[in-house]
């Protein structure tokens, strides 16, 4: 099965996909701004033959949802109001940090790395979402 990720953000948001045999995670793009993104990114379903969304949700380190988890939560309602895939949830926390240490170890500049982050992010969150799949 196709997935496509997203690290929903008020500037940016990444995107990852995975292969069809679920195994391996890669970023995709970083989409700017909130300008028509929903169907940006139905653009990028009907293109990759994406099966199903992961989309990244962050949790305070309580498990509890703070407001930016309500505003996913929302993007995720108007996600599945006009493109007809199923959305999953995955907790994100670290994947931001996850994906800094990685950019941190191949050494590009500050704004190449703001140019990467989100979809590598993104492909965390993927990542992270095809290994608990397959353990359970």
């Amino acid at each position: 099965m196709r997935y496509l990720a997203i690290d929903y953000g008020s500037k940016r948001t990444g995107l990852a996909v995975c292969d069809a045999g679920e195994t391996i995670a890669s970023p995709y793009d970083v989409l700017h701004g909130q300008k028509d993104l929903v169907p940006r990114i139905g653009r990028v379903v009907a293109s990759e033959n994406i099966e199903a969304i992961v989309l990244g949700l962050p949790l305070n380190m309580d498990d509890s949802e703070g407001p930016q988890a309500r505003k996913v939560r929302a993007f995720a309602k108007e996600l599945q109001s006009h493109i007809s895939v199923p959305v999953y949830f995955q907790d994100e926390r670290l994947s931001s940090f996850a994906a800094e240490q990685k950019l941190a170890e191949i050494g590009l500049s500050k704004d190449k790395k703001l140019e990467r982050l989100d979809a590598l992010a993104a492909a965390e969150i993927l990542q992270a979402f095809l290994e608990q799949k397959a353990r359970s």
